[in-house]
């Protein structure tokens, strides 16, 4: 093991940074009114740790300025308002759509990586989570530090942290790619929430009962008062999950020297694979064994790294950014100032302008999902049988599509800054994570949805004409009949009143009924009104089609 330390470098400033997308259950009131999710949360203070964070009583610094410069107009309303009032008459957004919480209850991270390693203390810089106007999509972020940890635990901590449950268990009971221990600590170093991953039968007992999994104890606890829609708690604001059981994340690497890192050490950052094994008996010095092959190392640099600044030059030399979608990971070197400032330099950019970028991005594809997941949710309620039923899918087919017309126009972005780099890194995250097929795929299922009742809605006003029309037909013979040159067959001008009012009544009923069921029998006169007016037929067969308009069966 000496050995394999000494081939370990080591990382001097580490932040990691977790994204989750949750999709929020609609609420209603007694009367009906969708509920916003953040005023549930905001009703909910007394008993909840979660407190709306406001802008405006942050301190505005020019790293404020910065961040706010990067974006391009339409981003920047959607990320911090425009300042102007609703009730003005602009149509401005006043506030921003999104809405954020935060909680200052957790202040770090106990974890371990394996049975026996010695816990490792994150600090937690921030854990928040971030709504949507308009979209019932909710984003908890968890932003943790630590200092001067060896480059193969950070890769295991990517690699294992952001787990919302174990994949499984091993031969001896213990969770596979997940932490062995993880506590959530409190300011006075209490515990506060620990994991739960060694009861497999609750989490298999959950998949049993619910077809659905369980979240492990210490993520449902941050999320509380927000449940699991599957948990037996109660809870108004309730989520499920709609993207994979691994967070999204982003990572802040600050080494020593990082040209000397292994090229395949940046491909298992890029792609969140977690360290290679190490002693292996194989590999030159008895260190790590690279089992990339020189094209597949190429093939990650062109696809997934991001190298306008490495070089030995600039004011952060050697700076890296590995983006795959899932993860984005900056790696530099700790010696630079530039690269290690909070307030002006990547650090400051990367906690910053880059996890906004992230979260666009992220939000965008949660957002999709949801409204995929509306899809399928009302055609799995439609019974074409109920008209209560088919009434309700016409509801939420058509309250989807306005909703996904609302969310076109003011989340929907292809780009979000001049910025080259942040610019490339969005373009980047977009790509990897297939937003633009994503985003046809979901438009065109939306809109077949809606040509659908189009279509049935022009099918059953064909419908209504064609009845309206039989009656039409038959009811002209009738009435040319009795008003042909005014003749009155029944002279009852001058009978006295009541008797006036019999004969009405007799003539009206005699003419609702037979209105009536010309309606019933619309259907089949209008088969046999075809049939009349089809020379290629014969007598005997429109006798036959008029014979069959009171046939029994279909």
């Amino acid at each position: 093991m000496a050995n394999s330390q000494a081939h370990d470098p080591v990382v001097r400033h580490f932040n990691l940074t977790l994204l989750w997308p949750l999709r929020l259950l609609p609420v209603e009131d007694p009367s009906g009114t969708r509920q916003r999710p953040w005023w549930l949360l905001q009703q909910a203070a007394a008993t909840s740790a979660w407190r709306e964070y406001a802008r405006e009583r942050e301190h505005f610094s020019e790293r404020h300025y910065n961040e706010f410069v990067t974006f391009l107009p339409y981003v920047q309303r959607f990320l911090y308002g425009d300042g102007v009032s609703g009730r003005s008459g602009e149509g401005g957004y006043e506030e921003s759509p999104m809405r954020i919480f935060e909680r200052s209850d957790i202040v770090a991270a106990r974890v371990a990586v394996r049975d026996g390693d010695a816990p490792v203390r994150l600090d937690l810089t921030q854990i928040r989570l971030h709504f949507f106007f308009d979209v019932d999509v909710v984003l908890l972020k968890v932003a943790l530090r630590a200092e001067d940890l060896p480059l193969s635990l950070v890769q295991e901590l990517m690699y294992r942290f952001g787990r919302a449950y174990p994949s499984g268990w091993n031969a001896g009971g213990r969770p596979m790619h997940s932490l062995a221990r993880f506590d959530w600590l409190g300011a006075d170093g209490a515990v506060l929430a620990a994991s739960d991953e060694l009861r497999r039968d609750d989490f298999l007992g959950h998949v049993r009962q619910h077809r659905a999994p369980r979240i492990a104890a210490h993520w449902a606890y941050v999320l509380e008062p927000l449940v699991s829609d599957r948990s037996e708690r109660e809870g108004a604001l309730r989520y499920r999950q709609i993207e994979y059981y691994r967070m999204p994340l982003m990572a802040y690497l600050a080494v020593d020297e990082p040209a000397a890192l292994a090229r395949s050490d940046f491909i298992r950052l890029g792609l969140v694979s977690g360290p290679a094994p190490r002693e292996d008996p194989l590999a030159p010095d008895g260190g790590e064994r690279d089992l990339f092959a020189e094209s597949e190392i190429a093939d990650f640099e062109r696809r997934y790294c991001y190298d306008r600044f490495w070089s030995d030059s600039g004011a952060a030399p050697y700076t890296r950014y590995l983006c795959s979608g899932h993860a984005i990971a900056v790696v530099g070197d700790a010696r630079s100032a530039y690269f290690t400032s909070r307030e002006y330099g990547v650090l400051g950019q990367f906690r910053h302008q880059h996890f906004l970028l992230f979260l666009i991005a992220h939000f965008q594809k949660a957002a999709l999902l949801m409204f995929s997941d509306r899809l399928v949710e009302a055609l799995k309620r439609l019974d074409v049988g109920d008209p209560a039923s088919v009434r309700r899918f016409k509801r939420a087919i058509r309250a989807s599509f306005e909703g996904f017309l609302r969310f076109t126009h003011r989340y929907w972005f292809h780009e979000i800054a001049e910025q080259t780099q942040a610019r490339t890194l969005f373009r980047m995250t977009a790509a990897h994570l297939e937003l633009d097929p994503l985003y046809a795929e979901v438009k065109e299922r939306i809109a077949d949805m809606d040509d659908y009742l189009a279509a049935d809605s022009l099918r059953r006003q064909a419908n209504t004409v064609v009845r309206l029309t039989v009656v039409t037909v038959f009811g002209l013979i009738g009435s040319i009949t009795t008003g042909f040159l005014g003749m009155n067959l029944l002279a009852e001008a001058d009978a006295p009143i009541a008797q006036r009012l019999a004969m009405f009544g007799v003539v009206g009923t005699a003419t609702a009924v037979l209105t009536l069921y010309t309606m019933a029998k619309s259907k089949r006169l209008s088969d046999f009104l075809d049939a009349l007016s089809d020379d290629r037929l014969s007598v005997w067969l429109k006798a036959k089609a008029l014979a069959a308009v009171w046939r029994r069966g279909p």
